[in-house]
């Protein structure tokens, strides 16, 4: 299996500190958020990696190059943002019409990749998505999911002051190649993940729980939460 990472993003929540450095490249405990990706797909069974580029892409090339990693990654780069789906249909040639992983690089988690996969492979009937989640300690701040006794996602709940649990969508994913078919019909090059693709397989996504370590850089204050919760290497 790929798996592509968004790391295109501006990181404006985090400013000043991503005035000069992309958000995907923030260290945590002295290593770049990247860095913690790609070893944890590469090492957890993903045979290659595509990361989207914008923001000071010379840094993240810079990086990738660095890495004992660098010869199973691709770097994509995007002059104007396609967005999450955008991305995705653009590089659907990498992932050779096969079941392919999506995650948004601007989360820290830890989670057994492989079990993840195993999860996609014996999926409930129907659905066509895997999508991991996590017990959110802000969940008015997250996508909260309702799911039914199958594990499918049933309902969805986006950063609602008072959501019915703390389930919330990791923006870590497992597809189907036909969802690339979807997005090709919508017929437009920049297209929205969680706004205009999840809500269309409602009912047709079922879930992963990462119960190890999950958070989102998305805040100073996250950041520092991190700092303090993450194992050491």
């Amino acid at each position: 299996m790929r798996a592509l990472l968004l790391a295109a993003g501006y990181g404006t929540r985090l400013r000043p500190l991503t005035n000069n450095i992309p958000k995907c490249l923030v260290p945590i405990r002295g290593r770049p958020l990247l860095d913690y990706w790609l070893e944890l797909l590469l090492e957890g069974g993903i045979e290659a990696v595509a990361v989207n580029t914008h923001y000071f892409a010379g840094q993240v090339s810079k990086f990738v190059g660095s890495t004992r990693w660098s010869r199973q990654v691709t770097l994509v780069h995007e002059d104007n943002l396609l967005g999450t789906g955008g991305t995705i249909l653009r590089n659907r040639a990498f992932f050779r019409n096969e079941a392919f992983l999506v995650a948004h690089a601007d989360n820290l988690t830890r989670f057994d990749v492989r079990a993840f996969i195993a999860r996609h492979e014996n999926r409930p009937a129907g659905t066509v998505v895997s999508m991991m989640t996590f017990a959110s300690d802000s969940p008015q701040t997250c996508g909260i999911v309702v799911e039914d006794t199958e594990g499918i996602v049933r309902e969805f709940h986006e950063k609602v002051p008072d959501p019915p649990g703390n389930r919330a969508n990791g923006a870590v994913y497992i597809f189907e190649p036909e969802v690339i078919g979807f997005l090709e019909s919508l017929g437009k090059p920049i297209i929205d993940l969680s706004i205009e693709v999840l809500p269309y397989y409602l009912g047709r996504i079922c879930t992963f729980l990462n119960s190890d370590y999950h958070r989102d850089i998305g805040s100073p204050e996250s950041l520092r939460k991190a700092e303090l919760e993450f194992p050491s290497p």
